[in-house]
């Protein structure tokens, strides 16, 4: 009777964990459903190439300016009912925004779908470490950490085909339809009480209540280990954002459409996951974390050099290799560093909040790329020079990918 009772706790915990995992990709459907639609928004409502950059940014105002207080705060209001409202949010978000007729509209519910999206992601890792032994805490972070490429994927693969059918208005709404489900699902497969769950150590999670906000934000925010990894997030995010998210409007002018263009799209996506998963592997192998953000940047350096440089332009096939090298090769550094949040935090009781503070950093990297890639296309007349920009914030990871290192060093916590 034990040992099937314990059979059925672990198949329990690893099925309520994959809910929180897809949970986040729905969320992650939510910032994905922008860039497929963008050449049509251009011209439903007159969008510059500006304010079509900020539309694919304000999704992360939230996280920018509130990811760590949802980390501070995640415990005490409860890490499934926060993933709950985040999905209602979300849904709500997009339906209005389907019914938006100008661009300032689109933007303001596009800013409240941040809110919603940081209920979702904030408070998954935290969700998932509860729900897992740590046999399987690795493996499912590094599966977490494609929840965004995952679900961005999906979006580009779709949407060529779905828009031109039915329009971006039925696509909001498809979306809306979605996140309600998943709020369904959720709420049925993850228990309420999360005490019961094979992960969770009850006296921890009194020693996070017993502490003050305060303390743990003044003890978070005093060690260098959150730092890097926020700053290192932000380096990552903003130019895998603004490369992935302008794709779509890139090979439509090129003269790509329909299903080809949805296929290119999404498999430069898709192939984020190939690196997140291969994190989880590498370190399990005692790859060292900084080796892994290292080669990850180096490897998006060189990828978008090929990809947007004048000297490939005759190669077109040339130029989406590299794009693809940028993309996998580059989702070693999210999957790294949702290890590294775990183990850099000051404390077992401030995990949540240095993901929170990880967050917040991916946020305001997602926040600022596209715009000022944007910008730059503008100023040249063409997207030539964007290896520039992605190559400053690769050298930046790489100097911060050392000093996570001697973090770790310094702690003795290092693989």
């Amino acid at each position: 009777m034990t040992s099937t009772s314990a059979v059925s706790e672990k198949s329990w915990s690893l099925g309520a964990a994959y809910c929180v995992i897809f949970s986040g990709v729905v969320a992650a459907l939510q910032i994905g459903k922008l860039p497929p639609a963008l050449p049509e928004l251009s011209q439903a409502l007159g969008l510059s190439l500006m304010q079509a950059g900020f539309l694919l940014s304000l999704v992360q105002l939230a996280g920018m300016s509130l990811a760590l207080a949802v980390g501070l705060s995640a415990d005490g209001f409860g890490l499934k009912r926060s993933m709950l409202a985040g999905l209602v949010i979300l849904g709500v978000a997009s339906a209005m925004g389907a019914t938006s007729d100008n661009a300032t509209s689109l933007m303001v519910w596009r800013a409240v779908e941040g809110f919603g999206f940081l209920g979702v992601t904030l408070p998954a890792p935290g969700l998932i470490r509860k729900l897992v032994n740590e046999q399987h805490l690795r493996k499912l972070l590094g599966y977490w950490g494609a929840y965004m490429p995952a679900g961005t994927a999906l979006t580009l693969l779709a949407g060529p085909l779905w828009l031109p059918e039915f329009g971006w208005r039925t696509w909001w709404l498809l979306f809306a339809l979605l996140s309600w489900f998943m709020a369904f699902v959720l709420w049925r497969v993850v228990p309420a009480d999360i005490a019961t769950s094979p992960g969770l150590e009850p006296a921890h999670a009194s020693s996070v209540k017993a502490v003050a906000w305060t303390q743990r934000l003044r003890e978070t925010l005093s060690a260098p280990g959150p730092w890097w990894v926020a700053l290192c997030f932000a380096m990552y995010s903003g130019q895998w954002l603004a490369v992935v998210g302008f794709l779509p409007s890139i090979y439509t002018q090129a003269g790509l459409l329909g299903a080809t263009l949805g296929s290119l799209t999404a498999l430069a996506a898709a192939v984020n996951m190939l690196g997140n998963m291969a994190s989880g592997r590498l370190l399990q192998k005692g790859v060292h974390p900084s080796a892994l953000l290292a080669m990850g940047f180096l490897a998006m350096g060189v990828g978008a050099l090929v990809a947007f440089a004048e000297f490939s332009q005759s190669w077109p096939w040339l130029r989406y290799a590299g794009v693809l090298l940028f993309s996998a090769c580059g989702g070693l550094v999210p999957g790294t560093l949702f290890s590294l949040a775990v183990r850099l935090a000051p404390h077992e009781r401030n995990v949540s909040t240095t993901v929170g503070w990880m967050q917040q950093g991916s946020a305001a990297g997602q926040f600022a790329g596209p715009p000022l890639v944007a910008w730059l296309a503008s100023q040249v007349g063409g997207w030539q020079w964007t290896w520039l920009a992605t190559g400053l914030c690769c050298v930046l990871g790489g100097v911060l990918s050392i000093l996570i290192a001697r973090t770790l060093s310094q702690q003795g916590v290092a693989s």
